[in-house]
């Protein structure tokens, strides 16, 4: 995305945190955070809905170069969203991965800071979280719709600027993998999934891998996963001596988001180099996942297994990470 420098604390600055995402797991953490679960109930967006300024005018195609022009001395004056085109697709809740585009705006000069549009014309692959600006803008809308969205100063932190984010909800991705399957390989766990595509595995009695080993149970055929590219993923993880669980985002109840670089180096081995829609199955020896320490759950030197969906990706070159 085209992301102009300015000042320390800039919008420019803010488009990277928001790029980065504001949950999941911090970049030392070995493996994603899967906490949070989608909410079941009312749709109910952290925005409130109201009129960001009938001074503020927004133009220009749905999915499309977007143009925001700001009155003299426009400041936000809260953290609202004003849905501008109402969509006729399904409604967007937590948990979702959709296509969709954004512009971020400086609210005090009124310069375009961030425009996905510019290098991800069909849309960037997106994680809808309430605790996400990316996701808030659009949350508890429908698949066509087009918001934007007034975030005063502060609101990520002290310091930081005001801006405005438009949105356009493109289309819905599926959260599983929808890959083309690929024949079981031998000496690998047997997986089996259920109706909503989540992973049981089942251990085949076969040594420890002394080795990280990484199959693909299903090859998609969208973006390849780059080194340090923000990737959204369905993943279990369970221990290969007794193939207990140990964490799953299945069980969550929404998909993860985190960089390549903030998990452990099998896990990050089974990401990059594969492309979106795909599924992979990876054993790691305890060296290539928590070591002789071990974790929570995860006593020391214990070998791991993954199973793990690619749903979608951000590439750090394109966001300036």
């Amino acid at each position: 995305m085209r992301i102009r420098p300015i000042a320390s604390l800039s919008v420019a600055a803010a488009a990277v945190l928001l790029l980065a995402g504001c949950t999941g797991s911090s970049p030392d953490s070995p493996t994603p955070d899967a906490s949070g679960s989608a909410d079941a109930g009312a749709c109910q967006s952290a925005l409130s809905q109201g009129e960001v300024s009938s001074d503020v005018q927004v133009s220009g195609d749905f999915q499309g170069k977007v143009e925001v022009k700001l009155p003299d001395g426009y400041t936000p004056g809260g953290l609202e969203r004003t849905t501008l085109v109402e969509g006729s697709g399904q409604q967007v809740r937590a948990g979702d991965v959709l296509k969709a585009n954004f512009t971020l705006v400086d609210a005090a000069t009124g310069e375009v800071q961030l425009e996905t549009q510019s290098t991800e014309p069909d849309g960037m692959d997106t994680l809808i979280s309430s605790q996400q600006i990316f996701g808030a803008a659009l949350e508890c809308a429908t698949i066509g719709s087009r918001t934007v969205s007034a975030f005063p100063a502060g609101v990520l932190g002290e310091g930081s600027p005001a801006f405005l984010l438009v949105a356009d909800a493109i289309e819905e991705l599926p959260t599983r993998a929808t890959g083309t399957e690929v024949a079981p390989a031998e000496g690998m766990p047997t997986v089996t999934f259920d109706d909503k595509g989540a992973p049981t595995i089942t251990m085949t009695g076969a040594p420890a891998p002394t080795e990280t080993r990484v199959v693909n149970l299903r090859q998609g055929d969208g973006d390849v996963v780059n080194p340090g590219d923000q990737v959204i993923v369905q993943y279990t993880g369970a221990l290969y001596d007794d193939g207990t669980v140990f964490d799953s985002s299945w069980t969550s109840g929404t998909p993860a988001e985190f960089a390549t670089t903030g998990v452990v180096p099998g896990f990050r081995k089974a990401l990059e180099g594969q492309t979106v829609g795909s599924q992979v199955l990876v054993v790691m020896p305890a060296s290539d996942g928590y070591g002789d320490q071990g974790q929570g759950s995860i006593p020391a030197n214990a070998p791991l297994v993954f199973v793990v969906d690619i749903l979608g990706v951000q590439h750090a070159a394109a966001t300036g990470q």
